[in-house]
């Protein structure tokens, strides 16, 4: 299936900040960090990453397909994590990606994530430090990674909205 499409804005927004921490296990949970449920919002569950005293959302759509969401440990950026049982020919640790998000399109670099997945799935993490990006991903539907080759595909966020809402009051509650 080819997943061509027409974008609606004039350039690509560059959504992502840069960081060389990120090859660091600080910034994203870490298969050694224990994890407790905090709560359940529109379709996500939000989890308590014990170890580094945050929150973070998780939801699998409907193609099997795994999205997390959550706040670096310094809480300076987001993260997205996609996961996918699609060959979706992430060949590097690091490549550049591009989302579109209803026609809203952003370049990121994406961190492939090799262990401690489920079976047969692939993926990995972007930061993300954009206001826009963010407004998008919680009021958007659908998500496709990768709109322009044939491995491109697409996820839904229903009812990120609310999950990321709770998932702030979830991390309120982790830092007072």
């Amino acid at each position: 299936m080819n997943f061509q499409v027409t974008l609606k804005t004039a350039a690509t927004l560059a959504a992502f900040g840069t960081t060389a921490a990120f090859a660091s296990s600080d910034v994203i949970p870490s298969e050694n960090d224990t994890f407790s449920k905090w709560g359940e919002e529109s379709g996500w569950t939000i989890y308590v990453d014990d170890t580094r005293g945050s929150c973070l959302i998780e939801r699998v759509d409907e193609n099997n397909n795994v999205v997390q969401m959550g706040l670096t440990k310094d809480q300076e950026m987001g993260y997205l994590g996609v996961f996918t049982q699609n060959d979706i020919g992430l060949k590097g640790k690091k490549e550049n990606i591009i989302l579109s998000l209803d026609g809203n399109v952003y370049e990121a670099k994406a961190y492939k994530k090799t262990k401690h997945l489920a079976e047969g799935y692939t993926g990995g993490y972007i930061l993300a430090n954009n206001p826009q990006f963010v407004e998008d991903v919680m009021k958007k539907y659908d998500m496709t990674v990768f709109p322009e080759k044939e491995s491109g595909f697409t996820v839904s966020l229903d009812g990120t909205l609310k999950a990321i809402e709770a998932a702030r009051t979830c991390n309120t509650e982790q830092n007072s």
